[in-house]
């Protein structure tokens, strides 16, 4: 099995937020949807549900964000 960067999809009470990406992504994010859910489409997380956890990882890896936060005071 592929190991891919996206884990958990976690139930949280959603924020609405309207995004618009191109149809490549939305290509891009129905393929990553089909092999996280093991090759199958059927039953497969929406790209709704997959960007989210997406940008949350992104964040939580970018070291020059982390560096850059933690220099920062407090509010």
């Amino acid at each position: 099995m592929t190991r891919l960067k996206l884990a958990d999809l976690a139930d949280e009470k959603p924020v609405r937020l309207t995004v618009e990406v191109s149809a490549r992504l939305h290509r891009e994010l129905l393929a990553y949807a089909m092999v996280l859910n093991g090759g199958d489409a059927k039953g497969a997380p929406t790209p709704e549900r997959l960007i989210p956890p997406m940008i949350e990882r992104f964040i939580a890896t970018d070291r020059g964000y982390t560096k850059t936060r933690r220099a920062a005071p407090s509010a």
